[in-house]
């Protein structure tokens, strides 16, 4: 088998960049693994600076406890993979704000991927491709849960909303979405990916599994055909759901009421414990988000709450 042949590089540009590397809603409800949305808020802020050395350094702002072996750190890992794929002695020195709480079911190990692979790309002359970006990411998600997956990293470097169709070989499908606006609830609990992925089922009744795929059929439908009704009769899980929902306390409730607010529908945001609502107007989604705000009240747990819209442009450059 003939070996790649690694990139060549001549850098005559930037030697820094600031990204805002945005959070992400993963599944999407029924779309397990495969749908993505990104978020224009929250956002974590990174700086990637090249070094004239084959190394990698991460630096935390936040005050999280993350490792700072590359090998170990979401952004770290990705960038070892794309150091491995390029010619000549030179590394990254990568700083991190996080915005986005690991274990909030953000995307916030995807936004440090994503967010990690797009500045060193810059700083290369975007030598790689989105889908190379993506490649080279996966490995930071395996990093935080054992498990190579692109529904958050896909739609935090293309932006909007993502269908994987595949992990091996990597197809992306970018779908386009109408101008929701996202309510999303953050309860100040921790819900480990890999943790949330164990308590899954490992095999799934054929008619359970039958009126997903016509969920995810019916979801995609909508959004390309801007039919906001289907979206909204689309948005529901009879596999994951059920599952992950007992570790999200007022989750029922949340979801019920916020319906009743007018929201099209939504509902566990990645593995939790954030939950999401689409609405059609950003009055809606506040009326949603003065819900979400009293049963997490009345239930005495601490939250965050977010008004944002669809990012559609993903990880972005901003210096």
């Amino acid at each position: 088998m003939e070996l790649e042949k690694k990139h060549s590089i001549s850098l005559q540009g930037e030697k820094q960049v600031t990204i805002h590397a945005p959070g992400t809603v993963a599944n999407m409800v029924c779309g397990f693994d495969v749908l993505g949305m990104c978020l224009k808020e929250p956002f974590d802020i990174m700086q990637v600076r090249l070094l004239d050395e084959k190394k990698i350094t991460i630096i935390s702002k936040d005050g999280y406890e993350l490792p700072t072996d590359p090998a170990q750190n979401t952004a770290g890992a990705p960038l070892i993979e794309m150091l491995n794929e390029i010619e000549g002695s030179i590394g990254f020195e990568v700083t991190i704000q996080k915005n986005i709480k690991p274990g909030s079911g953000l995307g916030s190990s995807a936004a440090s991927a994503a967010g990690a692979v797009v500045g060193a790309n810059h700083l290369l002359g975007n030598i790689f491709s989105n889908e190379d970006l993506v490649r080279f990411a996966m490995f930071g998600e395996k990093v935080a849960s054992g498990v190579k997956h692109a529904d958050n990293i896909a739609p935090c470097i293309y932006g909007g909303v993502t269908l994987i169709r595949s992990i091996f070989p990597l197809d992306i499908i970018t779908i386009p979405a109408p101008d929701f606006f996202v309510t999303v609830v953050h309860p100040q609990i921790e819900v480990r990916t890999s943790d949330a992925r164990q308590i899954l089922r490992k095999e799934v009744q054929l008619k359970a599994a039958i009126k997903q795929w016509g969920n995810i059929a019916g979801l995609v439908a909508g959004l390309l055909k801007n039919d906001l009704a289907l979206v909204g009769r689309s948005l529901e899980d009879v596999i994951i759901e059920p599952v992950r929902s007992i570790l999200i306390p007022g989750f029922d409730e949340v979801k019920t009421k916020c319906k009743e607010a007018g929201a099209l529908g939504g509902g566990i945001s990645g593995s939790g414990p954030s939950i999401f609502m689409l609405s059609t107007t950003e009055t809606i989604a506040k009326d949603v988000e003065a819900v979400m705000k009293e049963v997490f009240d009345t239930i005495g747990i601490n939250y965050h709450t977010y008004v944002t819209t669809i990012n559609k442009t993903g990880a972005q450059i901003i210096t």
